[in-house]
């Protein structure tokens, strides 16, 4: 069990959703994506529908935990969620169309897989999306909401799996260190070996 100011933390946290599971015929929906920043691989948008109880241990802004506490708390999630989606933007699709509508295309695309008649979603920052719900963004939603910290902790540890598994296919670049992410390591490989079919062209262009 966990000690009690975290019960109080995850308490504070979960305020905002509580407005809306505690609505008559309310389905919330939480949404966050990982991965915009990155030189090389994909965006991964996750859409969380989180039960009001159990409170999940150690929800928050998956930025804020390590690697050995989010992969725990990410198998927590999923053994608890009434239903969690993701959505995978690939680096030909960002380079196609720019980052931010990659990113909102991978919104809808999550909202759309989730299954559940979500009437409300709690969004991190990203507005005008084309859903079929009411939509409600907080900027930092991941540190104001359980349903965002929950979706943004299901997409990172997806993301960052996923990225260890193409550092045995394209090991000169460090992926497994650096998720994709412009390290210095990264950037030497990048101008010593050029890219692989990971990286995304519109972002590496400086570099080269």
């Amino acid at each position: 069990m966990p000690r009690q100011p975290e019960t109080e933390r995850l308490l504070a946290l979960s305020a905002r959703d509580r407005v809306f599971w505690d609505r008559p015929g309310c389905v919330l929906a939480g949404m966050d994506e990982v991965g915009r920043g990155p030189l090389a691989g994909t965006v991964v948008v996750c859409c969380a529908v989180m039960p009001p109880e159990p409170l999940v241990p150690y929800v928050n802004d998956s930025k804020k935990l390590s690697e050995k506490r989010r992969e725990s708390v990410f198998a927590a999630l999923a053994a608890h969620a009434s239903a969690w989606s993701l959505s995978w933007v690939e680096p030909e699709v960002i380079d196609e169309i720019n980052i931010l509508e990659a990113t909102r295309r991978g919104f809808e695309r999550a909202f759309a897989a989730i299954g559940l008649p979500v009437t409300d979603v709690l969004i991190d920052a990203m507005t005008g999306l084309d859903l079929p719900a009411r939509q409600h963004p907080l900027v930092h939603g991941d540190a104001l909401s359980y349903s965002i910290a929950a979706a943004s902790i299901l997409a990172k540890v997806s993301r960052d799996r996923y990225m260890i598994e193409q550092d045995a296919l394209y090991p000169a670049y460090g992926f497994r260190r650096n998720k994709g992410y412009g390290t210095a390591e990264h950037i030497a490989a990048l101008r010593a070996y050029g890219p692989c079919p990971l990286h995304r062209r519109s972002f590496i262009r400086k570099f080269l």
